[in-house]
C-alpha cells in the first residue's frame, strides 16, 4: 500500500471538508446566523472540523479495501457540522437549503479548479503534482456526490426539504434524530448501490469538466 498516496488523501480531505464546512458557516453568517462565528468555526483551522469517523476512519477504511480488493470504490467522508440556528436565518427553509448547498458546491469547485490544473501540468503522470490534483477531482467529486444525497443529516436533505411538500417534510423530521445511524447503514450494507451511484455522479462530471477544458 502505498503511503504518499494515503498521505495525499488525506490531506486533501483534510482541506476539502476545511473549506466544505466554513463555506456553510459564511452562508449562514450572511443570512443572519452567527452561530458558526461565535462556537469558532469560520476557521481555517482543520482540527476544528474534523470527524473521527467521517473524516479519518470512513475514507481510509475506502482506500485499504480498495488495495485488498481491486474495487475502486469512490472515496467519500464528511466532517464535524457546522452548527446553525435556522430560527436566525433569512429566507426560512429556502436560506437553510442554500446554506446546505454551499459545501457541496464548494466541492464541486475545488474539482473543476483541480481538473484545471490536472490539464495545465500535463495530467496525472506529471509526478506529485499530478497526484494531488488528480486526487483532488476525485476525492472533492466523491464528496460532492455523496453529501447531495437527500437523506438526513446530508446537505442534500435541507435542499430536499426546502421543495418538499408537509407530509414529506414531516417524515424527514422523524428521519433527522436517527440520521447518522442511517447514514452508517446505507454505508455499510448498501456499498454496491452507493458505489454505482457515486461512480455515476463522478463519471459525469468528469465528462463536463473534459468538454469544458476541450478534451472530449
Amino acid at each position: 500500500m502505498d503511503i504518499g498516496y494515503i498521505v495525499t488523501v488525506l490531506g486533501v480531505i483534510f482541506v476539502s471538508m476545511t473549506l466544505h464546512e466554513v463555506m456553510h458557516g459564511l452562508v449562514a453568517y450572511r443570512l443572519g446566523d452567527e452561530t458558526a462565528r461565535l462556537l469558532g468555526r469560520l476557521t481555517l483551522n482543520p482540527l476544528k472540523h474534523i470527524d473521527p469517523f467521517l473524516t479519518v476512519m470512513l475514507p481510509l477504511l475506502i482506500v485499504i479495501s480498495n488495495a485488498l480488493t481491486g474495487v475502486h470504490t469512490p472515496i467519500f467522508g464528511g466532517a464535524k457540522p457546522v452548527p446553525f440556528n435556522p430560527a436566525r436565518i433569512n429566507h426560512d427553509e429556502w436560506g437553510v437549503a442554500l446554506m446546505a448547498i454551499a459545501g457541496p458546491l464548494t466541492n464541486f469547485m475545488l474539482a473543476f479548479l483541480s481538473f484545471g490544473v490536472l490539464v495545465a501540468i500535463g495530467g496525472a503522470e506529471a509526478g506529485v503534482f499530478g497526484m494531488i490534483a488528480e486526487t483532488s477531482v476525485l476525492v472533492n467529486l466523491g464528496f460532492f456526490a455523496f453529501n447531495i444525497l437527500p437523506l438526513p443529516p446530508l446537505d442534500g436533505s435541507r435542499v430536499m426539504y426546502a421543495l418538499a411538500p408537509d407530509f414529506v417534510r414531516r417524515g424527514m423530521d422523524a428521519m433527522e434524530r436517527y440520521g447518522l445511524i442511517l447514514v452508517f447503514i446505507i454505508v455499510m450494507f448498501s456499498g454496491t448501490l452507493l458505489g454505482a451511484y457515486m461512480t455515476s455522479v463522478i463519471s459525469w462530471c468528469i465528462q463536463l469538466f473534459s468538454a469544458i477544458f476541450g478534451m472530449s
